[in-house]
């Protein structure tokens, strides 16, 4: 039996096993994946206050590192259930806790297109930090309006001889100030009002297919299509025990609270205004901090 068991080892869940440790709790993590959840795709995190630059996976690294020299259980197996007795139900077994927190965040957004799975690693990807080196001097193109995206363009500009930034609008969502230094970038070319409707090549991707609002298509020669349209959480698994809205989001109350007595969502993973990395390890220390405040 343990105290909390923790869904997830993004900045949120992590957080939370951090507060819950230091409390003398007994605590287990569940990861599917890796440590450190969509942060770890940032080459650099400049808006968490008190540290001017660090990249995404030195942050989690260090919080990961910092929980593990707790003695904090993390396993790595992939939860399929959770039940209202609190039983979580993994892909190998079967744990007993006081109190769940879910913090699963959130996936990388498909486009959604014919052969976008078929072409993944094979010129299409989702990280540009982790992808991005096998494009020195290569033409490529980057799909999203966000931060992300901005953030994506500017940095593959520096590895890629031409970088194709691709918007289904003429506003973007991101900061101004990456807007400004992308319209600085001569091998940066803006395509606006437009999205990607076809993935083309033989074994590896070749060009793409654009199609503007008006309907007229022009297709791209490019060796790399990198996807930063957004997340979207996978809470299926929780239905039973959570209510999630129209976008499969987790409902919350009172900030963490689930339908559920015991059972908090803490992270991406909820119905919030902001998804950021201080607002995940808010989450995190408010989730720890209630549970053991409410824990029976």
């Amino acid at each position: 039996m343990y105290d909390v068991i923790i869904v997830g080892a993004g900045p949120a869940g992590l957080t939370s096993a951090l507060y819950l440790k230091r409390a003398n709790k007994k605590v287990l993590v569940i990861e599917a994946k890796n440590y450190g959840g969509q942060i770890i795709n940032a080459h650099k995190v400049e808006n968490y206050p008190g540290i001017v630059s660090i990249s995404g996976f030195d942050f989690a690294t260090n919080l990961y590192n910092q929980v593990k020299a707790l003695n904090t259980e993390i396993i790595f197996e992939t939860v399929l259930k959770v039940t209202e007795d609190k039983t979580v139900i993994t892909n190998k077994n079967k744990y007993q806790a006081k109190a769940v927190i879910i913090a699963t965040g959130s996936e990388n957004r498909k486009l959604n297109i014919l052969k976008e799975p078929d072409y993944v690693g094979k010129g299409v990807s989702y990280c540009a930090t982790c992808d991005g080196n096998f494009y020195k001097d290569k033409v490529i193109a980057v799909v999203g309006g966000g931060n992300t995206a901005l953030e994506d363009a500017l940095y593959l500009s520096n590895i890629a001889s031409k970088v194709y930034l691709i918007h289904r609008t003429e506003i973007f969502r991101g900061e101004e100030r990456y807007l400004e230094e992308i319209k600085t970038k001569e091998n940066i070319e803006l395509i606006l009002n437009s999205n990607v409707i076809s993935l083309n090549g033989q074994e590896r991707l070749e060009s793409i297919i654009v199609e503007d609002n008006s309907g007229n298509t022009r297709q791209i020669e490019v060796e790399g299509l990198f996807i930063a349209v957004g997340q979207e959480p996978k809470n299926e698994i929780f239905k039973n025990v959570v209510d999630l809205d129209q976008k499969g989001y987790i409902i919350t109350t009172d900030g963490v609270h689930t339908k559920t007595e015991g059972i908090y969502a803490a992270g991406d993973t909820r119905q919030k205004i902001l998804r950021q990395l201080t607002t995940a390890v808010s989450d995190g220390s408010i989730a720890a901090t209630l549970a053991i405040k409410e824990m029976k």
